[in-house]
């Protein structure tokens, strides 16, 4: 399956989770998702499905001044 992954386009061997990319992507601290413009809450990642053509991006949060 094919999904886009903050602009990039990325292929996927389903089935994928939002948790299972979230963690193949970043160590999951202070990191939002949006999965097709809607915001996913982290409790639900691990049972939300990503499905082909999806678009998802995953927000890291920096500090600094």
């Amino acid at each position: 399956m094919t999904v886009t992954v903050n602009g990039e386009t990325v292929d996927l061997a389903p089935p994928v989770t939002v948790a299972a990319l979230v963690a193949t992507r970043t160590d999951q601290r202070r990191v939002a998702v949006a999965r097709n413009g809607e915001v996913v809450p982290r409790s639900e990642w691990a049972s939300t499905p990503l499905s082909d053509g999806d678009e998802v991006e995953i927000l890291v949060a920096v500090a600094g001044g």
